[in-house]
């Protein structure tokens, strides 16, 4: 039996919304269990996967009703809304390809202020920094207290104890 007509668009479009379900409940289901595991470190975050997980739910829910019943308004709906997501993403993509590197980090410099001292060490720790642009141990100039060396981890994956841009790395230790 071929499938041809409105029945074969009708199963690819239904087998599409099972999958955009399955991304969404994974999507929901990650931003809980993260929640839960890191107690909530980074909640915009975590908010934002968890409400694109309820609007991806609530989107492929619009396309299977539509597809299974024929019913052309819901998937008249259902496109107009893809598509609009669509040229959102593309206008969000090309606006991140368009920043240059000044741009970033004059936005990572307007953002690092506001990051709370928590977020701030973890970011050091996994990127082996201390503060912004600076060798490890090098305050930036004018820098505050929590900006500076006394809150900054020390050794990190990325900075081993023998790095040779750690001020204090024994003399004669290995590069």
């Amino acid at each position: 039996m071929v499938c041809g007509g409105f029945a074969c668009s009708r199963n690819a479009l239904c087998a599409l919304n099972v999958v955009y379900v399955l991304v969404g409940v994974l999507l929901v289901a990650v931003a809980g269990w993260a929640r839960g595991l890191a107690g909530g470190s980074s909640p915009p975050l975590l908010g934002g996967a968890f409400a694109v997980g309820v609007f991806l739910l609530l989107i492929a829910a619009l396309g299977l009703l539509g597809a299974l019943r024929h019913h052309q308004v819901l998937l008249f709906f259902y496109v107009l809304i893809l598509g609009l997501v669509f040229l959102c993403q593309l206008g969000v993509s090309c606006a991140c390809l368009a920043l240059g590197r000044d741009a970033q980090e004059r936005l990572l410099r307007s953002a690092w202020p506001l990051l709370s001292g928590a977020a701030r060490a973890e970011l050091q720790l996994r990127l082996g920094c201390c503060g912004l642009g600076e060798p490890p141990g090098t305050p930036s100039p004018g820098s505050a207290p929590p900006w500076g060396p006394p809150d900054c981890p020390r050794y990190s994956p990325r900075n081993p104890p023998w790095h040779p841009r750690d001020p204090q790395s024994p003399p004669g230790s290995p590069p």
